[in-house]
């Protein structure tokens, strides 16, 4: 008898139907074909335990399951459940009219408990496009495959609660999640606030045109300036993200495995910070079957790269065409994916080895050179897709111990916003078309855009041969002026706003480094 159930794997962050096909001739042993990986083919020792737990029987006969199709990779053990039920029907001991309008995914334990598996919302919503009616899945997936509406999604514990289910013996509730709901009361649930921020006001200032513009920042000044403290507030500076940025970001999420058991959609713009051992495979994505690394996992959020200088050099190369791109494309003999990489890159740095190169108090004891070599570890190029380079000083004391409460998140953020807004109805446009800052623009629509009035002209020419800045820092100073000035609501770039966009660009001074 031959038998069919659906189940879905992952391409990238989209998924793709998988039908699983049982057919039970004559002969021995079970054969599972369709290029399964070896955590697929060890699910014949996990599927037999199961049955015989269950008091079924596994047929002594020879068993071939395919998994369809056949010339893509399955990986992983989530089709231990539809196998196990494939198998059961083939041999007449399922017998259900549901079986072929559910996808079904899981792993088993020996004694029939389920496991949760990695990527259903992809999976889930791909189901929803097939037409399926019903998707069966362990217990901890279910919030996260029920903000996909318009499918039953149905929660189960143990291997015998869906054959109940299919077999039409017990009904179960499909898991309910109002999605609008849960994303907008969860939108703004940030723990940390720039209220709590006393002093900094210059680059708080900074950040906030970094926010308005999702322009890139590095910030050098000594240990304990507040560099890492700053960073972690910027995305309560940033827009909130839109229901469609939402589900996007959970997506990746869901098929790296970093969803909770409890979690259902991200609302928050992620904000990751890897530490600076981290390998460029492990940053850019990849791996034999390739799985998002941390420039995917803060799509649409931060990254942070404290201590920049003290990344390998190879990690933060691979990060120049997925900043210049958006994404990142991974490539191997046999496969190649996409994943999105649409990030805010926030650095930091101290400014020589031991920390107080132009410290206002304390005296650095580098050697001559040492401050160039150690500025020369991050390459021209990364530096130029940083678009503003921001001088962190220490608080004084007066200012950590005054009782003046600091401007909040929210304050900022309504700045924020209304320039955003004045972007997007810039760009709204065939020109315009998948950007959404200014920090997106390509050179040709910079020239179109950033217009200068012969002021301020004069002063960029004047600031670029007095300061030496170089002639990558020119795009960056008129995108940051074009920024500055929609935050003010002005139609053009005024002088002062060139003044300000040049005070960003330190590490451009030929004399930055004595």
């Amino acid at each position: 008898m031959l038998s069919k159930t659906y189940g879905g794997a992952v391409h990238g962050v989209n998924a793709f139907t998988v039908s699983i096909e049982s057919s039970i001739i004559q002969g021995t042993r079970i054969h599972i074909v369709g290029l399964p990986d070896n955590a697929v083919k060890e699910s014949v020792h996990r599927i037999e335990s199961v049955i015989k737990h269950y008091d079924y029987f596994l047929p002594r006969q020879k068993v071939v399951v395919n998994l369809a199709p056949a010339d893509v990779r399955k990986e992983g053990a989530a089709f231990d459940l539809p196998i196990t039920l494939s198998i059961l029907h083939a041999s007449g001991q399922l017998k259900s009219t549901r079986l072929g309008e559910c996808i079904i995914m899981g792993e088993v334990s020996l004694n029939g408990d389920l496991r949760p598996v990695k990527g259903m919302l992809p999976i889930a919503i791909e189901a929803k496009r097939q037409g399926f009616k019903y998707i069966l899945l362990p217990k901890e997936n279910e919030r996260e495959a029920g903000i996909v509406q318009g499918i039953a999604v149905i929660g189960i514990s143990t291997v015998i609660e869906a054959i109940d289910f299919l077999e039409e013996r017990v009904e179960i509730e499909p898991v309910k999640i109002n999605t609008r709901e849960l994303f907008f009361q969860e939108l703004n649930a940030y723990s940390v606030d720039f209220a709590h921020v006393q002093g900094q006001e210059n680059i708080k200032r900074a950040l906030e045109i970094a926010a308005a513009g999702s322009h890139n920042v590095i910030m050098i000044g000594p240990p304990g300036a507040g560099k890492t403290m700053l960073a972690k507030r910027i995305p309560t500076i940033l827009p909130p993200l839109s229901l469609e940025e939402a589900l996007e970001t959970t997506k990746i999420h869901s098929v790296a495995g970093k969803l909770g058991r409890t979690d259902a959609l991200i609302t928050e713009r992620p904000y990751r910070a890897p530490h600076h051992t981290i390998s460029d495979v492990a940053l850019v994505g990849g791996g034999g079957f390739p799985q998002p690394g941390e420039i995917s996992l803060s799509h649409n959020g931060v990254l942070f790269l404290d201590e920049l200088p003290e990344f390998k050099r190879t990690v933060l190369e691979v990060m120049r065409q997925p900043l210049e791109e958006r994404k990142v494309t991974i490539s191997r003999a046999k496969i190649s994916v996409e994943f999105p990489a649409n990030f805010m890159l926030i650095a930091s740095m101290n400014p020589c080895p031991c920390g107080f190169y132009n410290h206002p108090e304390k005296e650095c004891v580098c050697g001559p050179g040492v401050v160039q070599r150690y500025l020369n570890k991050i390459s021209g190029p990364l530096l130029d897709r940083i678009d503003l380079h921001v001088e962190v000083t220490p608080v004084k004391f007066e200012e950590i111990a005054s009782s003046d409460r600091s401007e909040s998140s929210h304050d900022i953020r309504v700045r924020v916003i209304k320039a955003r807004e004045l972007q997007a109805e810039r760009f709204n446009t065939d020109k315009g078309k998948g950007i959404f800052s200014n920090a997106m623009m390509p050179s040709p629509m910079v020239k179109e855009i950033c217009v200068l009035n012969a002021a301020a002209q004069k002063l960029l020419k004047s600031a670029m041969e007095r300061l030496g800045l170089s002639a990558r820092a020119y795009d960056r100073i008129l995108k940051v002026s074009r920024t500055i000035a929609d935050l003010e609501g002005s139609p053009t770039i005024e002088t002062a706003h060139v003044a300000e966009a040049i005070q960003y660009r330190s590490l451009d001074r030929s004399n930055w480094a004595g």
